[in-house]
């Protein structure tokens, strides 16, 4: 705690915050998701929503689209689900009890834990990726951090631990403790004041400590757009299956398991009765470009044609470029329109 009083100089927005509903926004924007960028997305929501109330009346759409970018988006499916819930069901205040905290769509063990000591003081400990790493390396903990075992032992670890007069306070100095010194890589033990206490700096195990049994496996997905155009207009859909990117929009897509030719994915594409033969023309092929999520690679690229007669495409809509810009996208499709000037 000397530490945090004294030495610790990282600046968060929501940091020292009070309001239930800031923290819970805070601690959404930031599952999976760094700090840095984090951070504008926090202060546009802030901004545009400054309470629950008005953030569960925006529309959807809207919604989504300041979401752009960030990814998860089953979390912002979840954000609005509460704050609609809060606003309808609890009148538009925030439950005050860690059990109905837990309740509430999106929030787990860790969100609540936050969200409980930081606004109201109440005594449970934050685990999060710096904390594991923290309690791992001073006390020698070799229990794998994601087993449910590790996991366990070390919610029950942290809260022996916690300061229960200060619990928001020694949270929050214990996470910071682990993004600033007790970092992933290239610690900075050196000004580290636990280093006579360490364990791992003692035994030379810091690179080994804390321990993961389970190696993420990594899928490749191809992902060929067609980019469909007729009357200065382009068909686009809302993805709606339980996949990646569900409700943005997307161009037509055709999904293949390897890398095919562009012959290949239009033939497909007549097949389906995406194309007809003869009513469309060639215009562009973008190179091969790719976006890497936790456990998938998507390796797509964009093949842009006219229609030289419109017809109808299912579960599809035309919209204009201007239309385009208003609605949510992946990035991996925006950086797409970025390099083409949309």
């Amino acid at each position: 705690m000397q530490w945090n009083k004294h030495q610790n100089t990282r600046k968060m927005p929501w940091k020292g915050e009070k309001d239930p509903y800031k923290i819970w926004l805070s601690e959404i924007i930031l599952q999976q998701t760094r700090v840095e960028q984090g951070w504008k997305y926090y202060e546009k929501f802030i901004a545009e929503f400054p309470d629950i109330i008005k953030l569960a009346a925006a529309k959807d759409k809207k919604i989504y689209k300041m979401w752009e970018g960030l990814g998860y988006y089953s979390r912002c499916k979840n954000l609005i689900e509460t704050a609609r819930f809060i606003s309808k069901k609890l009148n538009g205040k925030f439950p005050g009890e860690f059990e109905d905290i837990l309740s509430l769509k999106g929030v787990g063990n860790y969100t609540a834990s936050a969200i409980a000591s930081f606004a109201y003081d109440l005594p449970h400990a934050v685990v999060d990726g710096n904390v594991f790493r923290v309690l791992s390396r001073v006390f020698g903990i070799k229990k794998p951090i994601d087993s449910t075992e590790g996991k366990n032992f070390f919610s029950q670890f942290a809260f022996e631990l916690l300061d229960k007069k200060k619990p928001g306070i020694y949270n929050q100095a214990l996470m910071d403790f682990g993004a600033v010194i007790c970092k992933p890589k290239n610690p900075g033990c050196n000004n580290c004041v636990l280093r006579s206490h360490c364990f791992a700096f003692k035994n030379d195990l810091i690179d080994r400590l804390p321990v993961k049994e389970k190696k993420i496996i990594i899928t490749t997905r191809w992902f060929n757009y067609l980019v469909i155009e007729f009357g200065g207009k382009v068909y686009i859909h809302k993805r709606t299956a339980n996949d990646i990117w569900k409700n943005l929009y997307e161009f037509v897509l055709t999904e293949t398991r390897t890398k095919a030719s562009v012959n290949k994915i239009l033939a497909k594409a007549e097949k389906e009765n995406i194309l007809k033969k003869d009513c469309y023309r060639l215009v562009s092929v973008s190179p091969f470009s790719f976006q890497q999520l936790s456990h998938q690679r998507i390796q797509g690229r964009f093949i842009k044609i006219t229609l030289r007669k419109e017809f109808v495409l299912p579960r599809f809509k035309s919209v204009t470029s201007k239309q385009l810009s208003r609605h949510a996208f992946p990035r991996f499709i925006n950086a797409y329109l970025e390099r083409m000037g949309s």
